[in-house]
């Protein structure tokens, strides 16, 4: 009886997974003005959803107000996102760079090093990926992946482990005096919602090329993982360049607390605009706009 208990609560569990994840879809088209009644109001769990969303569009409103603030002040900001598979990171960086202008905001997540670049300077190809004055970058995964997925999948040697440490402090600390702010972000879950998460991504044909044989490994290695982090914090913590832990089980809090403690972060303030006026079009009275060729029209397929 208790198996059938936990399978049924493991259905469900997932089933809200889905949901969730279709929420998100919903979410990310969403504008703010829509989102009055987009919802049951007589559910609790809308209710919760729909302050959520409000919540969630303020705060972007103000990453739009510390956006201009960067470039106008001609800031260099580096933002760094670490975690477990499937911890949120992804979801977090859509959200913060969902409303924001791509020249002035931009996210770096780099494949495995190619073979000419595992001859490199460690630090190299991040360092290509920096910002200018005026700009900010954010890192899906960083260089912190030697102290992470290369320690434990075997992809680097003692030495170069040890020697990514002792530089690692150096090579910050050169960013910063060069005028970068640094943060750092460590999105924290449990061994039950990462499996809760995969089996979501299982059941969903839409979301499966999320799983990839390494995400898999590292369910099966989760204890390593959780070593080397442990070290990895301890090691690269500092008060010069801190990290800062977010807990992410609950995925939509997860969130907002790490955008509120991002803005927190900088002293911004709002950039005046010049008032926008559409001019006047030209109009030219032997101008005729030139008909398309039907064969280069894309067939009207839902308009019928």
């Amino acid at each position: 009886m208790n198996a059938l208990f936990d399978q049924d609560a493991m259905r469900r569990r997932i089933e809200r997974e889905l949901i969730d994840g279709y929420d998100e879809e919903i979410e990310m088209e969403m504008e703010d003005r829509l989102v009055a009644d987009p919802l049951d109001a007589s559910s609790e769990d809308a209710g919760e959803r729909v302050r959520y969303f409000r919540e969630l569009f303020r705060l972007q409103g103000e990453l739009v107000k510390l956006q201009d603030w960067v470039a106008a002040s001609r800031q260099k900001v580096v933002i760094l996102f670490e975690g477990r598979d499937a911890a949120g990171k992804g979801g977090v960086i859509k959200r913060i760079t969902q409303r924001l202008n791509p020249r002035v905001c931009r996210t770096v997540a780099l494949p495995a090093p190619n073979d000419r670049e595992r001859t490199q300077w460690y630090f190299q190809r991040y360092a290509a990926h920096l910002p200018a004055a005026g700009e900010i970058v954010l890192f899906d995964r960083s260089w912190y992946n030697r102290a992470g997925v290369e320690r434990v999948m075997g992809f680097c040697s003692d030495d170069e482990y040890e020697e990514f440490f002792r530089s690692v402090p150096a090579f910050e600390g050169m960013l910063q005096r060069s005028g970068i702010k640094l943060i750092k972000y460590w999105f924290s879950i449990t061994d039950d919602e990462q499996e809760l998460r995969f089996l979501g991504r299982i059941h969903d044909p839409l979301k499966q090329w999320k799983l990839s044989p390494m995400d898999l490994e590292s369910r099966r290695r989760w204890e390593e993982y959780t070593k080397a982090k442990e070290v990895m914090l301890e090691r690269t913590h500092s008060a010069e360049s801190p990290w800062w832990v977010v807990q992410a089980v609950d995925k939509k809090l997860a969130r907002l607390n790490c955008i509120h403690h991002l803005l927190s972060q900088f002293p911004y303030t709002e950039i005046e605009h010049p008032a926008v006026h559409l001019p006047e079009r030209l109009r030219h009275e032997h101008y005729s706009r030139q008909a398309v060729p039907e064969d280069m029209m894309v067939p009207d397929v839902y308009g019928q």
